[in-house]
């Protein structure tokens, strides 16, 4: 049996179609790939309210349980691995500035306070962000949020690529 694609005109084969039960014929009435097309586009429009979406998913508590115990495994701590050699080969001057920040602060050539610079908050964990990657040891020192509203604001720093 063939069925015509409302969006693309062309007929094709049932099996072209996604299954719903609730259309007379049992299947949409827009092919897959002008359905697939239809979906990336959606995606790339509204990309801030997906990754939004995708944040808040991953932090449900049995998400965060399991990714915990995952990271547990060999398997797990093979995949982390792999992630942080990637980021590294990816990022080769955010790896230098953040080795020369750490070697800086290490050798006392760099004050690291304790406080965020932006919310004046003592967190457990400073970061120390680069607004231009060229001057490496040139950082603020920015609280988590701080840092991830810094770049949701502003973007990547200068000269990271």
């Amino acid at each position: 049996m063939e069925k015509k694609c409302f969006k693309c005109g062309e007929v094709k084969s049932l099996s072209s179609f996604y299954r719903h039960n609730q259309m007379k014929d049992g299947h949409v009435n827009k092919c897959k790939e002008c359905n697939k097309i239809d979906v990336s586009e959606n995606y790339r429009v509204n990309i801030e309210h997906y990754k939004e979406y995708e944040r808040s998913r991953a932090m449900l508590p049995h998400r965060v349980e399991c990714r915990e115990k995952y990271q547990a495994t060999d398997e797990g701590r093979e995949a982390l691995i792999r992630s942080r050699k990637k980021w590294q080969s990816n990022n080769p001057i955010k790896r230098l500035a953040n080795h020369s920040v750490n070697n800086a602060v290490r050798s006392g050539r760099l004050y690291k306070p304790d406080t965020c610079e932006s919310c004046k908050s003592k967190p457990n964990r400073l970061h120390g962000h680069h607004d231009d990657y060229a001057y490496p040891l040139v950082v603020r020192w920015l609280c988590p949020g701080c840092h991830n509203r810094w770049h949701k604001d502003n973007g990547e720093g200068k000269n990271a690529c």
